[in-house]
């Protein structure tokens, strides 16, 4: 009976040190930020392309394993190697992906405390932001560059800033004028205020009127929606950040285009040489706890330690 007992005690024993041993991989802190677990991990949301590098953030803070997955449809996407449902559920809940102009909103109304944009506030979100009493502060952190993308078959492998503008205001309607097939252009455009669309007026279009297109399904809604009409348009155009060609819509069947004879690549966005690079935001309230995690993490993002983070996200930190 003793003998029977203490085989019993045991196993108990082994139990509660195994169940101990997994309680303690399951706690999830960081070793570079003081006080940062997944309980005290700061509300973040912003950009579609930014996705993945406030994944990446996050993980690499948390010490959480990551890679890179397909997802749905042609979508590819950065996943968190999870051993808790609980944890993911908490992770998807903090990491927000919102969209660049509703991520601006999301912070303006104080719903999130830093978002990661691929652009700048616009006009309107400045304004918003103002009559909110809300003052922002925006830092570049990475690099990223606005690319032309068309289907895989058209011959064109390059454009003038000017040939863009010219296609943009229907001065050019058909690819012959600019060296390719003899047929229509069909100019895809993104809705206001998606960072697409205002990276478009920003750096190619400037102060010139886009014009009236013929037809409503010209306009595409999502940064997905982009790749699939051009991928299934022949004669199609549109436009998109280099980040999300390589790394999240990959397999489409596109090509981009390179502007003024530069082809955008990493090489040529990191020496500036290509003519539509763009810069990639940490956006915070001015009015942010300068002790709270949030604004420790966006401070570590201008270290060196942030930009290692950063590369191994795919971006070009800056």
């Amino acid at each position: 009976m003793k003998r029977f007992t203490l085989i019993i005690s045991s196993i108990l024993f082994v139990l509660v040190i195994y169940t101990s041993c997994e309680e303690e991989e399951e706690k999830i802190y960081s070793k570079i930020i003081e006080g940062l677990t997944l309980d005290t991990y700061p509300r973040v949301d912003g950009s579609t392309s930014a996705g993945p590098l406030n994944i990446v953030i996050a993980c690499e803070l948390l010490g959480i394993d990551y890679k890179w997955v397909k997802g749905d449809g042609e979508l590819w996407k950065i996943e968190p190697a999870w051993k808790s449902k609980g944890h993911s559920q908490t992770f998807t809940e903090l990491i927000k992906i919102s969209g660049t102009h509703q991520s601006c909103i999301n912070l303006i109304d104080r719903e999130t405390d830093l978002i990661l944009s691929a652009r700048k506030l616009s006009s309107d979100e400045k304004k918003y932001a103002d009559s909110k009493e809300v003052s922002l502060i925006e830092t570049p952190i990475a690099l990223d560059a606005f690319v032309f993308i068309t289907h895989h078959n058209n011959p064109i492998k390059s454009l003038t800033i000017k040939q863009i503008q010219d296609i943009y205001t229907e001065k050019i309607t058909h690819w012959s004028e600019v060296g390719g097939n003899n047929v229509p252009i069909h100019p895809y455009v993104r809705e206001p205020n998606s960072g697409s669309q205002e990276l478009m007026d920003l750096l190619v279009m400037k102060d010139l009127d886009m014009g009236q297109h013929p037809v409503s399904w010209e306009v595409v809604f999502t940064m997905t929606g982009a790749f699939e009409r051009v991928q299934s348009d022949e004669n199609g155009i549109c436009y998109t950040v280099y980040y999300y060609k390589e790394n999240i819509f990959k397999e489409a069947q596109v090509k981009s285009i390179a502007i003024e004879g530069i082809y955008p690549e990493k090489e040529s966005i990191s020496n500036n040489s290509y003519p539509l690079n763009a810069e990639v935001y940490a956006i915070i309230r001015s009015d942010l706890d300068k002790s709270s995690m949030a604004y420790k993490i966006y401070e570590l993002l201008q270290t060196k330690t942030g930009k290692e983070i950063i590369r191994k996200s795919g971006y070009i930190p800056n």
